[in-house]
Protein backbone atom coordinates (compact mmCIF):
# COMPACT_ATOMS: atom_id res chain seq x y z
CA UNK A 1 0.00 0.00 0.00
CA UNK A 2 1.46 3.13 -1.11
CA UNK A 3 1.83 5.85 1.28
CA UNK A 4 -0.12 8.60 -0.39
CA UNK A 5 -3.28 5.44 0.10
CA UNK A 6 -3.00 5.50 3.64
CA UNK A 7 -4.52 8.57 5.91
CA UNK A 8 -2.76 10.99 8.46
CA UNK A 9 -5.02 9.10 10.70
CA UNK A 10 -4.54 5.73 9.24
CA UNK A 11 -0.84 6.49 9.83
CA UNK A 12 -1.09 7.61 13.73
CA UNK A 13 -2.80 4.34 14.37
CA UNK A 14 -0.85 2.02 12.96
CA UNK A 15 2.26 4.11 14.58
CA UNK A 16 0.93 3.45 17.58
CA UNK A 17 0.31 -0.54 17.03
CA UNK A 18 3.44 -0.96 16.27
CA UNK A 19 4.96 1.11 18.85
CA UNK A 20 2.47 -1.10 21.55
CA UNK A 21 3.63 -4.19 19.68
CA UNK A 22 7.06 -3.58 20.08
CA UNK A 23 6.70 -2.73 23.59
CA UNK A 24 5.15 -5.53 24.17
CA UNK A 25 7.74 -8.04 24.03
CA UNK A 26 10.44 -5.40 25.13
CA UNK A 27 8.85 -5.85 28.23
CA UNK A 28 9.23 -9.59 28.18
CA UNK A 29 12.68 -9.59 27.91
CA UNK A 30 14.01 -9.18 31.18
CA UNK A 31 12.54 -12.17 33.06
CA UNK A 32 15.01 -14.54 30.86
CA UNK A 33 17.51 -12.42 30.37
CA UNK A 34 20.78 -14.67 28.76
CA UNK A 35 22.97 -16.81 29.62
CA UNK A 36 20.63 -18.44 31.88
CA UNK A 37 17.33 -16.94 30.77
CA UNK A 38 15.98 -16.82 34.17
CA UNK A 39 16.14 -20.57 34.54
CA UNK A 40 17.97 -22.88 37.52
CA UNK A 41 21.12 -23.33 37.66
CA UNK A 42 20.71 -26.77 36.65
CA UNK A 43 18.09 -25.76 33.68
CA UNK A 44 15.32 -27.94 35.07
CA UNK A 45 12.13 -27.49 33.01
CA UNK A 46 8.38 -27.48 34.74
CA UNK A 47 7.46 -30.96 34.56
CA UNK A 48 3.48 -32.19 35.46
CA UNK A 49 1.06 -34.46 35.21
CA UNK A 50 -2.93 -33.38 33.78
CA UNK A 51 -5.61 -35.77 35.03
CA UNK A 52 -9.78 -35.57 34.71
CA UNK A 53 -8.99 -32.04 34.05
CA UNK A 54 -6.91 -31.68 37.99
CA UNK A 55 -3.11 -30.24 36.86
CA UNK A 56 -0.49 -30.89 39.35
CA UNK A 57 3.02 -28.80 38.60
CA UNK A 58 6.03 -28.88 39.47
CA UNK A 59 7.18 -25.43 38.52
CA UNK A 60 11.15 -23.95 38.12
CA UNK A 61 11.78 -20.63 36.90
CA UNK A 62 12.08 -18.07 34.00
CA UNK A 63 12.40 -19.78 30.34
CA UNK A 64 12.41 -23.49 31.19
CA UNK A 65 9.23 -22.75 33.43
CA UNK A 66 6.73 -21.48 30.59
CA UNK A 67 8.45 -23.78 27.96
CA UNK A 68 7.80 -26.71 30.54
CA UNK A 69 4.14 -25.63 30.89
CA UNK A 70 3.65 -25.87 26.79
CA UNK A 71 5.24 -29.35 27.15
CA UNK A 72 2.85 -30.40 30.25
CA UNK A 73 -0.34 -28.94 27.88
CA UNK A 74 0.57 -30.44 24.89
CA UNK A 75 -1.01 -33.38 25.17
CA UNK A 76 -4.46 -31.98 26.26
CA UNK A 77 -7.46 -31.53 24.37
CA UNK A 78 -7.20 -27.54 23.24
CA UNK A 79 -10.03 -25.72 22.16
CA UNK A 80 -9.54 -22.16 20.26
CA UNK A 81 -11.72 -19.39 19.90
CA UNK A 82 -14.15 -20.63 22.52
CA UNK A 83 -17.53 -19.34 22.62
CA UNK A 84 -19.81 -20.81 25.28
CA UNK A 85 -23.38 -20.09 25.18
CA UNK A 86 -25.06 -22.77 27.65
CA UNK A 87 -26.21 -20.37 29.69
CA UNK A 88 -28.76 -19.30 27.22
CA UNK A 89 -29.18 -23.13 26.30
CA UNK A 90 -26.67 -22.74 23.42
CA UNK A 91 -23.76 -25.10 21.93
CA UNK A 92 -20.00 -24.25 23.31
CA UNK A 93 -18.55 -23.33 19.92
CA UNK A 94 -14.80 -23.72 19.27
CA UNK A 95 -12.02 -25.09 16.82
CA UNK A 96 -9.80 -27.52 17.80
CA UNK A 97 -6.32 -27.20 17.74
CA UNK A 98 -4.98 -30.02 19.56
CA UNK A 99 -2.99 -31.55 16.72
CA UNK A 100 -0.70 -28.05 16.42
CA UNK A 101 -0.37 -28.34 19.74
CA UNK A 102 1.23 -31.64 20.07
CA UNK A 103 3.45 -30.50 17.33
CA UNK A 104 4.51 -27.68 19.51
CA UNK A 105 5.05 -30.00 22.11
CA UNK A 106 6.91 -32.25 20.20
CA UNK A 107 9.47 -29.50 18.24
CA UNK A 108 10.29 -28.40 22.29
CA UNK A 109 10.67 -31.84 23.77
CA UNK A 110 13.24 -32.56 20.84
CA UNK A 111 14.82 -29.34 19.94
CA UNK A 112 14.38 -26.72 22.40
CA UNK A 113 14.60 -27.89 25.41
CA UNK A 114 17.62 -30.56 25.13
CA UNK A 115 19.64 -27.59 23.54
CA UNK A 116 18.41 -24.78 26.27
CA UNK A 117 21.97 -23.21 26.06
CA UNK A 118 21.90 -22.28 23.07
CA UNK A 119 18.01 -21.97 21.69
CA UNK A 120 17.46 -20.02 24.85
CA UNK A 121 19.72 -16.99 22.77
CA UNK A 122 17.61 -17.82 19.89
CA UNK A 123 14.16 -17.21 21.35
CA UNK A 124 15.14 -14.43 23.89
CA UNK A 125 16.76 -12.81 20.30
CA UNK A 126 13.63 -13.35 18.09
CA UNK A 127 11.71 -10.98 20.64
CA UNK A 128 14.83 -8.32 20.96
CA UNK A 129 14.65 -8.43 17.48
CA UNK A 130 11.05 -7.60 17.21
CA UNK A 131 11.34 -4.55 19.61
CA UNK A 132 14.31 -3.21 18.06
CA UNK A 133 12.43 -3.78 14.63
CA UNK A 134 8.70 -2.38 15.38
CA UNK A 135 10.46 0.27 17.96
CA UNK A 136 12.45 2.31 15.15
CA UNK A 137 10.43 1.11 12.16
CA UNK A 138 13.20 -0.52 10.15
CA UNK A 139 12.64 -3.54 8.55
CA UNK A 140 9.35 -3.49 10.05
CA UNK A 141 8.04 -6.21 7.49
CA UNK A 142 10.42 -8.68 8.75
CA UNK A 143 10.07 -7.53 12.70
CA UNK A 144 6.10 -7.98 12.12
CA UNK A 145 6.69 -11.60 10.41
CA UNK A 146 8.89 -12.39 13.42
CA UNK A 147 6.07 -11.17 15.98
CA UNK A 148 3.17 -13.05 14.05
CA UNK A 149 5.65 -16.64 14.18
CA UNK A 150 6.31 -16.17 18.00
CA UNK A 151 2.99 -14.67 18.80
CA UNK A 152 1.71 -17.73 17.01
CA UNK A 153 4.00 -20.00 18.49
CA UNK A 154 2.81 -18.47 22.13
CA UNK A 155 -0.92 -19.00 21.18
CA UNK A 156 -0.61 -22.42 20.22
CA UNK A 157 1.03 -23.47 23.19
CA UNK A 158 0.02 -21.60 26.05
CA UNK A 159 -3.59 -19.90 24.69
CA UNK A 160 -6.31 -21.24 26.95
CA UNK A 161 -4.67 -23.48 29.61
CA UNK A 162 -5.99 -23.74 33.34
CA UNK A 163 -3.43 -24.14 35.25
CA UNK A 164 -2.05 -20.80 35.20
CA UNK A 165 -4.84 -19.43 33.65
CA UNK A 166 -4.02 -18.12 30.30
CA UNK A 167 -6.52 -16.34 28.79
CA UNK A 168 -6.54 -17.47 24.91
CA UNK A 169 -7.43 -14.28 23.37
CA UNK A 170 -4.25 -12.28 25.22
CA UNK A 171 -2.41 -14.89 22.25
CA UNK A 172 -4.87 -14.38 19.81
CA UNK A 173 -5.10 -10.57 19.62
CA UNK A 174 -1.17 -10.40 19.87
CA UNK A 175 -1.45 -12.69 16.29
CA UNK A 176 -3.82 -10.54 14.94
CA UNK A 177 -2.02 -7.11 15.80
CA UNK A 178 1.13 -9.24 14.29
CA UNK A 179 -0.97 -9.91 11.10
CA UNK A 180 -1.98 -6.03 10.79
CA UNK A 181 1.26 -5.14 11.01
CA UNK A 182 2.98 -7.62 8.10
CA UNK A 183 0.01 -6.62 5.63
CA UNK A 184 0.60 -2.84 6.56
CA UNK A 185 4.84 -2.45 6.58
CA UNK A 186 4.28 0.36 9.42
CA UNK A 187 7.97 1.25 9.38
CA UNK A 188 6.64 3.21 5.98
CA UNK A 189 4.97 5.62 8.10
CA UNK A 190 7.10 7.72 11.15
CA UNK A 191 9.96 4.78 10.65
CA UNK A 192 13.61 4.46 9.52
CA UNK A 193 12.47 2.16 6.32
CA UNK A 194 10.74 5.38 5.02
CA UNK A 195 14.80 6.39 4.83
CA UNK A 196 15.80 3.32 3.94
CA UNK A 197 13.81 2.33 0.77
CA UNK A 198 15.04 4.91 -1.95
CA UNK A 199 18.26 3.45 -1.48
CA UNK A 200 17.03 -0.18 -1.46
CA UNK A 201 15.08 0.69 -4.19
CA UNK A 202 17.43 2.31 -6.73
CA UNK A 203 19.46 -1.17 -6.20
CA UNK A 204 16.83 -2.97 -6.98
CA UNK A 205 16.43 -1.30 -10.19
CA UNK A 206 20.37 -1.71 -10.93
CA UNK A 207 19.39 -5.38 -10.55
CA UNK A 208 20.68 -6.54 -7.20
CA UNK A 209 18.83 -9.49 -5.59
CA UNK A 210 19.63 -9.11 -1.72
CA UNK A 211 18.12 -5.19 -1.93
CA UNK A 212 15.03 -6.63 -3.58
CA UNK A 213 14.97 -8.82 -0.73
CA UNK A 214 15.62 -6.50 1.83
CA UNK A 215 13.22 -3.74 -0.08
CA UNK A 216 10.20 -6.34 0.58
CA UNK A 217 11.17 -6.48 4.37
CA UNK A 218 10.76 -3.32 5.04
Amino acid sequence: MNKENVSRYQQIALLVGRLALGYLFFAQLFWKLPPSFGCPSDFAFTTGTVAEGRVQLNRTTGLCDWIGLETVWADQPRPFFVADMRTINGPVLSINFGWLARLNGLFLENVIKPNITWTGWFLWGAEAFIFISLFLGLFSRLGSLTALLVSGQLMIGLGGITTPFEWEWTYNLMVVLSLIMLAFAPGRFFGLDVRLRPYLQSAVQRGNRLAKLLHALT
